[in-house]
């Protein structure tokens, strides 16, 4: 049963995180379970009828999917870049996004940054994503870029070093994900922020 405080809201059909989602840009989604965060994109995914980008660095989704776990809808694309095709995987995302109307997911946040270990790296990837998130908003896209983190006591939220700066843009929508009672719970990191029951 849903408690009946004022800042819990019941969303099944995720109608009102997505209108959430679409105030910033891009939004992070801090996860500290892998399969919590399949399992809430999974029901993004399925809540959503416009095309979808899935930028997927840990093959976690794309597992699930290639075992027939999670069906694969027609609307969904699915990139696998590496080191070597990021430019030209993320150039074809950015002429898709520029041109028509896209969720884009990029899981993880973690997998880019391990995948280019080195400061100047870390910048180039952070261009990436805020470029994109430029475009996603003149397109009315959505970008949702999930990563794994945990809260470290007087430190606050621990990252990859080159997440920090995205997270700390006030054009930045953070929110944590986390399952109680079985439930799936989202929220703005904000300790008073909304609470919306998936």
């Amino acid at each position: 049963m849903l408690d009946k405080s004022p800042d819990q809201i019941l969303d099944s059909k995720l109608v009102h995180i997505q209108n959430k989602f679409k105030e910033k840009f891009p939004n992070i989604v801090f996860c500290s379970e892998p399969f919590n965060k399949v399992e809430f994109l999974n029901k993004l995914i399925n809540s959503v009828a416009k095309p979808i980008i899935f930028v997927d660095m840990d093959l976690l989704y794309t597992g699930y999917v290639e075992s027939g776990i999670i069906q694969k809808k027609n609307n969904l694309t699915i990139f696998h870049p590496t080191k070597e095709n990021w430019e030209d995987k993320f150039a074809e995302i950015i002429t898709r996004v520029s041109k028509e109307k896209f969720l884009v997911i990029i899981d993880s946040f973690n997998g880019v940054y391990n995948m280019f270990e080195d400061l100047e790296s870390a910048i180039f990837i952070n261009s990436c994503i805020m470029l994109l998130s430029s475009l996603g908003k003149d397109a009315n896209s959505s970008i949702i870029i999930t990563a794994m983190a945990r809260k470290k006591e007087g430190e606050g939220w621990i990252l990859t070093p080159g997440g920090k700066q995205i997270i700390k843009s006030a054009k930045t929508g953070v929110y944590l994900l986390k399952k109680i009672e079985g439930d799936l719970i989202i929220r703005e990191i904000e300790e008073d922020s909304k609470i919306f029951k998936i």
